[in-house]
């Protein structure tokens, strides 16, 4: 059995407070849960208390057991010096739609540029060779008539 440290949503419809459970990883996000950890009320202001409430020790205890903590418990974990978390990295994200449609846009400008002057560089570089056999041919029959 796989158990997971996550979260339980619960409250009204556009009013969410969610429930931190160890529950089997099978079982539904609302569904049947082993044991409730804590509760976690995103509305709430960040400096006040009563927006987390957590069982640490608890947590600690179902994580030695194998429980898994899911990426925002493992978030909390990380705010409270037990678990460390790497930090994901999405610059792209970061960037507002209109900005980031115009940096694709130029990207691909300077692409097809590119493209364009090796298609360029390579005919002229066709061109001198064809240029070069013309010429080495030329003095080929030049020599023999010579003799």
């Amino acid at each position: 059995m796989s158990l997971v440290i996550r979260l339980a949503r619960a409250g009204t419809k556009k009013r969410p407070v969610y429930h931190i459970v160890v529950a089997d990883s099978r079982s539904p996000r609302d569904g049947r849960f082993i044991e409730r950890l804590g509760f976690f009320n995103p509305l709430m202001p960040k400096d006040k208390t009563e927006r987390l409430k957590f069982d640490l020790e608890k947590a600690q205890a179902w994580m030695k057991k194998g429980a898994q903590p899911s990426d925002r418990v493992t978030r909390f974990l990380d705010a409270a010096g037990i678990l460390k978390r790497e930090k994901h990295n999405n610059p792209e994200k970061a960037i507002p739609r209109k900005e980031r449609k115009a940096a694709r846009e130029e990207a691909l400008k300077v692409k097809e540029a590119g493209v364009a002057a090796a298609k360029t560089a390579a005919t002229e570089k066709a061109n001198e060779k064809a240029a070069a056999d013309k010429a080495a041919k030329a003095a080929a029959a030049a020599a023999p008539a010579a003799s």
